[in-house]
């Protein structure tokens, strides 16, 4: 079985310009690239044709990750989510011309007026999801749903929100395990053996358990090695991204030796 391919996120450059984030993130020599598609790094037609010009020169390939400031994929107005839905399809078009495997979504977020309309955040949430994926179909690309973390107010959080989910939307959506999100509903374990079938893509990064930090691999307190001889268990041979915003070189080290290390 192939190993997985550890890759390096353009979030811990996200402050910076588009030209200066690629220029960093190709000094570490990495196999996959994941952009994100907001703020300085938002895509667009030049953009892509840089990335497609970096790809043949270095052997590189690419996943995106969708926007997700000011996006809300279980809005509870009709006119700013179709505004949303509008930007997201505009990344995934972007994604589909890198040829990337992978397009990541945050799920949908709670509102203020959320408690007065019961399940409609989440009925709203698995209706973007579903068209999202009707239209991924023509595109080539898998869709992939992130599990976000405590405290913050999104829908899809823990293990028993992907079940709920799986069980009442029958199509072809993957589960981008984020490992730092899920260790801080000391979930990681669980959601690996649970969903052995759905991850198709994985966000690598540290906490101490009870704030999303980003820390560099093995500066908080995520278990690596079980992580790593769990995903082996589960013969998981995709995308490995370093989503950390400090101690990268250290962090795509560390990474890499776990996954070659014999256990």
């Amino acid at each position: 079985m192939s190993s997985p391919k550890v890759g390096l996120s353009t979030l811990y450059k996200l402050s910076e310009s588009f030209i200066s984030a690629l220029k960093d993130v190709l000094n570490y020599n990495v196999e996959v690239i994941e952009v994100v598609d907001d703020g300085a790094h938002s895509l667009n037609k030049q953009r892509v044709s840089k990335l497609l010009e970096i790809a043949k020169c270095y052997d590189v390939s690419f996943s995106v990750h969708a926007p997700f400031a000011d996006i809300n994929i279980a809005s509870p107005s009709p006119i700013l989510l179709r505004a949303m839905i509008k930007r997201l399809l505009k990344s995934l078009k972007y994604a589909a011309a890198l040829g990337s495997r992978v397009w990541v979504l945050h799920p949908g977020v709670e509102t203020g007026i959320s408690s007065f309309y019961p399940e409609k955040s989440w009925i709203k949430n698995r209706e973007t999801i579903r068209l999202l994926w009707r239209t991924i179909g023509d595109y080539g690309v898998t869709l992939a749903i992130e599990n976000l973390p405590e405290p913050y107010p999104f829908i899809m959080k823990n293990v028993e929100h992907f079940k709920r989910f799986y069980e009442e939307v029958d199509v072809d959506v993957g589960l981008a395990l984020d490992i730092g999100h899920a260790n801080i509903s000391k979930q990681v374990d669980l959601f690996i053996r649970t969903f052995r079938g759905r991850i198709v893509h994985i966000h690598a990064h540290d906490n101490f358990g009870k704030v999303d930090e980003h820390l560099g691999i093995g500066y908080g307190s995520v278990n690596w090695e079980m992580t790593i001889r769990l995903l082996k268990e589960i013969n998981y041979s995709n995308f490995i991204i370093v989503e950390s915003i400090s101690h990268v070189r250290e962090s795509l080290t560390n990474l890499s030796k776990l996954i070659h290390l014999e256990m």
